[in-house]
């Protein structure tokens, strides 16, 4: 797979069917090691151990209803409350991330209504708050630690 700009962790990959699999440890399962797959496990593993996420309040592939259309978040973040406190899109070390990936995470924003937006090909990582009373997205110079987050306090 790709180098990324994330720490390794000890992952668990099998072949099924001639089909290369990762265990997700969030979905409790084996699922199809791609790309994009490469960088969710990288960063959702970094969220936990670096920025204190708790691994009980992520949700991978979380499916919602946009425009009368199934989609699904690669990872969403609840806080304390249960509410959406951040929409996490990845993409493949190979994307550029560009304007096109972050308006299909802001989609994604206009129904969950999250403070926080991440977006990351496993390379780059962007984070933004949502400031509600000025209707934009502010970009921040890093990725806040989970209690500030929860605190809505900018890094």
């Amino acid at each position: 797979m790709f180098d990324l700009n994330l720490p390794s962790y000890p992952h668990k990959i099998k072949l099924v069917d001639k089909k290369t699999m990762i265990f997700d440890e969030f979905r409790r399962c084996y699922v199809a090691l791609t790309p994009e797959e490469w960088v969710r496990q990288h960063f959702c593993h970094y969220l936990c151990q670096e920025k204190h996420f708790p691994a009980l309040r992520m949700a991978n592939e979380y499916s919602i209803l946009l425009n009368g259309r199934k989609r699904r978040c690669d990872t969403v973040i609840f806080g304390a409350d249960m509410q959406v406190l951040c929409i996490c899109e990845y993409k493949a070390p190979t994307v550029n991330i560009n304007n096109e990936v972050f308006q299909q995470i802001l989609r994604y924003h206009w129904a969950l209504q999250a403070k926080y937006l991440i977006v990351s090909n496993g390379l780059k990582h962007y984070a933004c708050q949502i400031d509600y009373e000025q209707n934009k997205a502010v970009f921040l110079q890093e990725i806040p630690d989970y209690s500030n987050m929860e605190a809505n306090i900018q890094p």
